[in-house]
Order: structure tokens, then sequence, then C-alpha cells
């Protein structure tokens, strides 16, 4: 069961996080906005991803969620923290978010503000919100990604 969803992003993505916010608590999730709080075209996404990506490190049933304007930085910003997955959307094929929960236990889903429809990315989240890991073998890789970071 997920514990709670957390959101940040930057000022490209702040329009639609705000509209993600309402579907997510009528959903009944549990939620934590992390900014930004207002739009700012001068803000530097890593003042919000890197929090977030360390609170869905620690608490494991967890899962964050960024809205920037690629969504690209921010995967690779979220991705720099040990036991972060983050997982990148630009649209279409919501396939590749079910293989990054099922095979990847992705726990950070990234868009790209400027790719995505608010559609796409309502049916993205609610992929990446029910979809289950399969562990097996995957676990092991998992594993080996986590062995050689604290190795770096």
């Amino acid at each position: 069961m997920i514990s709670k969803i957390y959101l940040a992003g930057d000022h490209a993505g702040f329009k639609l996080k705000e509209k993600l916010k309402l579907f997510l608590v009528k959903g009944g999730y549990k939620i934590e906005d992390l900014g930004p709080y207002e739009y700012n075209p001068d803000d530097d996404y890593p003042d919000f991803v890197m929090p977030l990506a360390k609170k869905v490190a620690k608490e494991k049933n967890s899962r964050g969620i960024l809205i920037a304007g690629s969504g690209q930085g921010e995967a690779i910003a979220a991705n720099r923290i040990i036991n972060v997955r983050a997982a990148l959307y630009h649209g279409g094929s919501t396939k590749i978010v079910e293989m990054a929960r099922k095979h990847n236990n992705a726990n950070i889903l990234s868009f790209g503000a400027r790719f995505v429809k608010e559609a796409e990315v309502k049916k993205a989240i609610n992929l990446f919100l029910n979809v289950k890991f399969e562990a097996g073998r995957h676990a092991r890789r998992i594993k080996k990604i986590e062995k050689y970071s604290q190795k770096l």
C-alpha cells in the first residue's frame, strides 16, 4: 500500500502539478507538495526534486511524481539518490510506465509537461500507482544497482 505521494517540479510543470494534486486527492491518496508553490520562471528544479527524491528513498512505501518542462533533468537528478528509481514518461504508449513498475520497481515517475496531455498523465499515474513489482530476477538486478551505487 502506498503511504504517501510526493509531488514536485518546476515552473514549466507548475500548472499541471496543481491539477494533478486535485486528481490524486480525489483518488484518496495522501500527498505532499514539495514545490514550487507558485509560478516563478527563475526557479531551479533541483531545489524541489532532490528533497522529493530523498523522501522517497527513505520512505519505502511512498512514491514521487515530478512534473517539469522535459522531465529529463528531473529524472537524472532524482536518480542520483540511492534507492531511487525514477522513470520518464513523455506521452503516447504507457507500456514504459507499466514496465518501469513491473521490472524496475520505479518509485518516481517524471513527466515532461511540454510533451504530455493531461489525460495521458492521469492514465500513466494510475498505472504507476497500481502496477505491482514482479520481483524475482528483477529484484536481483535492483540489488546489483544498489550495490554498485554504494561503491561510487
